[in-house]
């Protein structure tokens, strides 16, 4: 289970905001309920690009060095987007950031993946490095048709834990096929102005994305909303892209859309309650089937109300007390 949110940022400054916010909501919330990607692809100026990864490793170690959240048994999760397999910085950013940071990474993002061959070349020259870096999960970004075609043996590919849509990219890559409109969030009824969550073309990748990531038990992380300024508009498409397209996982490109996407991917209090019930009443039966407000429930759907509370553990909603203890490490039990 990853944290619902995951948020970018490749500015010196913003990056340090960002880690600064994510340590006060993992206090907040008692869970790290966003990731921080530290960007090297489009963050670096161009000839800048070995700095830039020396920043992103200073910044990743530094992160990983906050007693007060460890104490608690908290702990945060950040990780790096390097520039694309055949970009000539490409490997420079492996040995930079993945060899000098590879304890304090939870993830590195590849950008531009086409086909489980790129994938390939990352992990060579990854598990080149040494098993810490061998250890390391690897989201993947899919910007291309042929790519999206390909999303079934992307997605199976053992190394890759999570796979993001890039609509922008996509999008550009129809030579304009694709009305500028489908970049947006805001479009009209007509087929001139179809937005990203009504252009056909774009909709179909983004399932094809969810559906390929649930058949290997990856995680879909759903694309950007540009309009950064509008909360209420982000608010709509972390649901849509929720409830409707599959996607348990949103990017965040400014602060102002953490929150909303973290509530708009969290079980709410009813659905938490009903849940808990159910599965205290599946454990009372040693987990077979059982009755609960007049409807039948099996494992099948224990598998589910369980799902449920593990994304509300994710999220830092407050579990009932007949299922918080699932989600107490042994460690801290001991402790307790």
């Amino acid at each position: 289970m990853l944290p619902v949110c995951d948020h970018y940022s490749g500015v010196e400054a913003r990056m340090v905001k960002s880690l600064q916010l994510q340590a006060d909501m993992t206090q907040e919330f008692g869970a790290c309920v966003f990731d921080v990607t530290l960007d090297c692809e489009d963050g670096a100026p161009v000839g800048g690009e070995l700095d830039h990864a020396n920043m992103v490793v200073a910044l990743a170690k530094s992160a990983q060095d906050t007693p007060d959240l460890i104490a608690n048994g908290l702990h945060r999760r950040v990780g790096a987007r390097l520039h694309a397999v055949d970009h000539s910085a490409f490997l420079q950013d492996v040995e930079c950031v993945v060899g000098g940071a590879a304890h304090a990474l939870s993830y590195i993002m590849l950008p531009k993946v086409e086909s489980a061959a790129d994938v390939d070349v990352a992990v060579r020259a990854m598990d080149a490095l040494g098993a810490n870096a061998a250890a390391i999960p690897l989201h993947v970004l899919i910007e291309s048709p042929a790519a999206v075609h390909r999303a079934f043996e992307i997605a199976a590919h053992p190394r890759v834990q999570s796979i993001s849509f890039g609509l922008m990219d996509f999008v550009s890559s129809h030579g304009g096929a694709i009305p500028a409109s489908a970049m947006g969030v805001r479009g009209a009824s007509d087929a001139a102005t179809l937005d990203q969550f009504h252009h056909p073309l774009v909709v179909r990748a983004k399932t094809e994305i969810a559906s390929a990531c649930h058949a290997f038990g990856k995680v879909p992380s759903h694309c950007v909303v540009t309009e950064f300024k509008d909360v209420s508009a982000l608010a709509r498409s972390a649901r849509f892209a929720s409830q409707a397209l599959g996607y348990t996982r949103m990017w965040s490109i400014h602060p102002d859309q953490i929150r909303p996407i973290v509530q708009a991917f969290s079980p709410d209090r009813r659905a938490v309650d009903e849940a808990a019930r159910i599965l205290e009443a599946a454990a009372a039966a040693q987990w077979g089937p059982v009755s609960v407000g007049g409807v039948l429930h099996d494992r099948a759907s224990y598998r589910f109300f369980w799902q449920l509370l593990e994304r509300a553990h994710a999220t830092g909603v407050a579990l009932p007390d007949t299922v918080a203890a699932y989600f107490v490490s042994s460690s801290v039990l001991e402790v307790m």
